[in-house]
């Protein structure tokens, strides 16, 4: 069971707070708030914010809990998820460090539609839905790349559920490895995110008896190595080759 760590967004005892880390010293070049800071004048953001430091396996955003602000990743990697028919798991995605969690029910809804937790110790940098549209209605900057990022995710998940629709287990189980592989690379010859079968399911729509079913006839074909968790991919241009109809392959 996930140890659920925020789930009214005000930081409670059990969660570490943070000495804040000055936006200008982050390395996540990525970050949407780094690369507006100048648009907003000194400090005007950067002091409304909160570092939370997450253990992994703790969960920070509640499906159905009130939406007051946004949490970006500093450090570590998260999983997204809502609940479905009969109460079961589906992965929207993973996040990494730069990323954004909880954005779709911002300013539209008044509670989040998903949940996420840390798949690693993590740490993030929380902002209050207030702090966030004050500095929208001050800065055209931040609305404008505010956006931009929403409509790229809007043709991300358009183009994901097009494709996906169409795609066999086979070819939706390949594309989450490619997934993976896209965003988190390779360490030591195996994915750089170790998932459980389980979590490979939940992402690619099926379930954890067909993604072993999968596994097994791609190790088989040469096509993945397995090490228990762990799960390499040798030939990359190959899995693309067997899903390359559906020309499918976005960058995150």
């Amino acid at each position: 069971m996930q140890n659920t760590v925020v789930n009214t967004y005000r930081t409670p005892p059990n969660v570490r707070s943070l000495t804040r880390t000055a936006c200008e010293v982050c390395d996540n070049s990525d970050c949407l708030i780094k690369n507006v800071l100048k648009t907003l004048g000194p400090k005007t953001l950067e002091k409304e914010k909160s570092d939370i430091r997450c253990k992994k396996g703790q969960q920070f955003i509640i499906e159905g809990a009130p939406v007051n602000g946004l949490f970006f990743i500093l450090k570590g990697t998260v999983k997204v998820f809502r609940t479905g028919i009969n109460g079961r798991e589906q992965i929207v995605r993973f996040a990494k460090e730069g990323e954004i969690i909880g954005h779709r029910g911002f300013g539209t809804e008044e509670y989040y539609s998903i949940g996420a937790v840390a798949l690693q110790d993590t740490v993030l940098c929380y902002f209050s839905k207030d702090s966030l549209q004050d500095a929208l209605r001050k800065s055209p900057e931040f609305s404008y790349q505010l956006m931009l990022f929403y409509a790229n995710e809007l043709n991300r998940s358009e183009s994901k559920v097009k494709s996906i629709s169409q795609m066999t287990v086979r070819e939706r189980v390949i594309d989450t490895l490619l997934y993976i592989n896209r965003k988190f690379g390779d360490l030591r010859g195996y994915l750089n995110l170790p998932l459980s079968r389980k979590e490979y399911a939940d992402y690619a729509g099926t379930t954890e008896e067909q993604v072993i079913r999968v596994f097994s006839l791609l190790k088989k074909e040469g096509l993945i190595s397995a090490k228990g968790k762990k799960i390499g991919v040798p030939n990359v241009q190959a899995l693309k080759n067997e899903i390359s109809e559906h020309n499918y392959f976005l960058d995150s």
